[in-house]
């Protein structure tokens, strides 16, 4: 059965940096029916409705947003649908989808509930396959590598279940093999950096970001303007997902796009 697209334009998977627009991204992490907040992917705060809240970031001219479903674990599936539902019936940016994600039948499950986007993280580790049948099924573009990251000695190790289970997975070697798999990018979050408002896990980023050619996705640590700044500009981010900055209202999305406009970051002219 065909899939039907809500005629959102992408950006291409091509990685040219700095000449594209740098994407940004809202990051709503969900427990049960509510969008929660927390440190290092642990002691969740509920924050609120999260349909209100993808519906403000929207209105504010967000590009994307992404759901990740932190307790699809417990349930065996991703549970998101009635709020992607929801959702899309207003937000009318690419909408990510990840938590849960086992099979084809899941990902065909999810676009049919109006997501443009799968990420993917346990299911992938344990069958490397998987990224390489979602892609070619669905379109590279569809296919998100989420790689959560903790550092371990002198580089960064895989972890799944949101930041709870190692795998023993290296993550330069694993971003590699995410590639060579064709997924179309990936999505990486440090979990020591997360939620810390301390900045981004630059170091990881910018080292990802030149093993593979792919678009890299920031998550994890953004508290000031200036950790974009420096994530874009020296760590090579193609987007950013943020999170705490936004739920909070430290700044709305029209604020960091006016920052970076004003810093020579480019992004997507808004009106």
């Amino acid at each position: 059965m065909e899939i039907q697209r809500r005629g959102v334009e992408f950006e291409s998977s091509t990685k040219i940096k700095m000449a594209s627009n740098i994407r940004l991204i809202a990051r709503l992490d969900i427990k049960g029916p509510n969008l929660i907040k927390g440190i290092h992917l642990e002691g969740l705060r509920v924050i609120g409705d999260p349909n209100i809240y993808a519906r403000k970031y929207y209105d504010s001219g967000v590009d994307e947003i992404i759901y990740m479903d932190t307790v699809a674990s417990l349930y065996g599936r991703n549970n998101l649908s009635n709020i992607i539902k929801k959702t899309v019936k207003d937000v009318y940016v690419p909408i990510t989808v990840g938590g849960g994600i086992r099979s084809i039948d899941d990902v065909k499950f999810l676009l049919r509930c109006g997501a443009e986007k799968v990420a993917i993280n346990t299911a992938a580790t344990k069958n490397p396959e998987l990224i390489k049948e979602v892609s070619r099924k669905f379109g590279s573009q569809c296919m998100v590598l989420s790689v959560e990251a903790k550092r371990k000695d002198n580089g960064w190790e895989v972890y799944t279940e949101n930041g709870r289970q190692k795998t023993g997975l290296d993550v330069m070697d694993w971003v590699k093999i995410g590639e060579e798999n064709e997924a179309g990018e990936i999505l990486l979050t440090s979990v020591d950096y997360e939620g810390t408002k301390k900045g981004f896990d630059f170091e990881l980023i910018k080292k990802v970001s030149e093993s593979v050619s792919i678009p890299v996705i920031a998550s994890g640590g953004m508290g000031e303007y200036e950790h974009l700044n420096k994530v874009v500009k020296e760590s090579s981010a193609d987007a950013v997902a943020m999170a705490d900055i936004l739920h909070y209202e430290r700044f709305t999305i029209k604020d960091i796009r006016t920052y970076c406009i004003n810093n020579h970051i480019n992004v997507r002219d808004y009106e």
